[in-house]
């Protein structure tokens, strides 16, 4: 009964998320469920282990969330990030449309800009370069996602991205675990994935579709802010620095005083440090600052609590007796610790249809052991973070996950329209590719 607690809980957690209601009331309720069917008091699952699993991820990701966040709106706000999108859309040109697309949400996620924000800011800009390529802006979501939610969430060194932050808590790795591994698996993830824009760009121009335009979009003027034609600077530039700051300061600081800096110290001062360029860079337009600093933190609160939530749910899975089933079936699972990783974290992510989320209840509950296995073996701890991170990009994308909801709702397009580019680029490709690559790997490297 308790594992089937578990499941029902998990089918009614993507049903209802799926049909757009809040999960802020979701999870709590399909905890319920889970703790009824496996025997558990109600007060105590709720009070007790949902509150603390939810309260515990806030406490050590709130600051990574609120600066984040807050980074993001200012590159948006500043006009920053749409003035470096529009730098490359010249660059590359409307003729490879997916790219002009694909290439800036790339930059923008590398740079540690929420893939939330990311959304907003691209969106217009792809708007514009898809209806001057005459392409159908119903495929416009797929390429979004496929920069923003893709291999720099997970899978390319040095991302400060928390999907590849939390897996340092578990493993004493850094953001820059696996480069080899990394490298393989954003090839592996990433040419697929763009090729089959490509195809289905084609496909759409062989049938004689054109752009539509969407009745909802209002683009934002910046025209009467006499931005200059070099401040595309001012987005790449904070850019840079939150990736050096992440992943070089860290390494000199320890060489400097012997003392080594917590990863989620480091997401912090990176950001922090990003946050400061980005107003520095644009004091002349210092009216539009305050205003970016408190929408984004107050958007940052829907954002972690979503997440949170999802935490809080796992957490009363955790508590369950069905869950030790779950747990031997990952751990005795034929193959390596890494297959058995990469599948539990796949399974996870999709039925939070969060990420990080999914991640962090997969590695809470399993991680201590898999280091356990890996025996102090560095490059063993190493493929852990990375097919962890890698992992949990892949079924996370469900229907019913946050970021693909937030997407077809910006950019006016249904899950019947878009989301089937979504899944393959999003889903499919990095469900598949995770699996491979930790098959491949633990064959080979362990």
């Amino acid at each position: 009964m308790s594992l089937l607690g578990i499941v029902l809980g998990l089918v009614l957690l993507m049903f209802l998320a799926y049909k757009g209601y809040s999960i802020i009331w979701v999870a709590p309720v399909c905890a319920v469920v889970v703790a009824v069917l496996g025997g558990y008091s109600i007060l105590d699952a709720y009070i007790g282990d949902y509150m603390k699993g939810m309260a515990d991820y806030v406490f050590q990701w709130f600051p990574a969330f609120f600066l984040g966040a807050v980074y993001g709106k200012i590159m948006d706000l500043t006009g920053s990030a749409r003035s470096l999108a529009n730098a490359l859309v010249k660059l590359i040109g409307s003729r490879f449309a997916v790219l002009a697309v694909v290439i800036p949400c790339l930059l923008m996620t590398y740079g540690g800009i929420s893939l939330f924000v990311v959304v907003f800011v691209i969106y217009p800009m792809g708007y514009a370069v898809y209806r001057a390529a005459d392409l159908p802006r119903t495929l416009l979501p797929g390429a979004i996602a496929t920069g923003a939610f893709g291999i720099t969430m997970t899978a390319i060194p040095g991302t400060p991205q928390i999907q590849n932050m939390i897996p340092t808590q578990y493993y004493g790795t850094t953001a820059m675990a696996a480069p080899v591994l990394s490298v393989v698996a954003c090839i592996v993830m990433f040419v697929p994935a763009y090729l089959y824009l490509e195809w289905r760009a084609a496909q759409c121009r062989k049938k004689g579709l054109h752009f539509v335009p969407d009745p909802k979009h209002k683009e934002t003027d910046f025209s009467d802010r006499n931005l200059p034609s070099w401040h595309w600077v001012t987005g790449l530039i904070p850019l840079v620095v939150v990736v050096l700051m992440l992943n070089l300061f860290p390494k000199l600081l320890l060489n400097a005083t012997g003392v080594e800096l917590a990863s989620n110290y480091a997401i912090v001062i990176a950001l922090v440090c990003g946050i400061l360029v980005a107003c520095l860079l644009n004091l002349n337009q210092a009216k539009v600052l305050l205003p970016a600093i408190n929408d984004g933190a107050n958007g940052s609160m829907g954002a972690i609590m979503n997440t949170a939530c999802a935490v809080g749910f796992g957490s009363v899975v955790k508590a369950v007796p069905g869950f030790a089933v779950l747990t031997n079936l990952a751990l005795n699972m034929p193959g390596s610790i890494l297959f058995s990783e990469a599948v539990a974290v796949n399974l996870l992510a999709g039925a939070t249809g969060s990420a990080s989320g999914g991640m962090s209840i997969a590695l809470s509950a399993l991680g201590p052991k898999y280091a356990e296995l890996a025996a102090g073996n560095t490059a063993i701890l190493e493929a852990l973070h990375r097919i962890a991170s890698i992992s949990s990009g892949g079924l996370d994308t469900l229907p019913h996950n946050g970021a693909v909801l937030t997407l077809l709702a910006v950019s006016n397009c249904t899950h019947k329209e878009s989301y089937i580019d979504i899944c393959i680029t999003t889903c499919i490709i990095p469900l598949v590719g995770s699996l491979l690559l930790a098959l491949v790997w633990g064959f080979i490297g362990i």
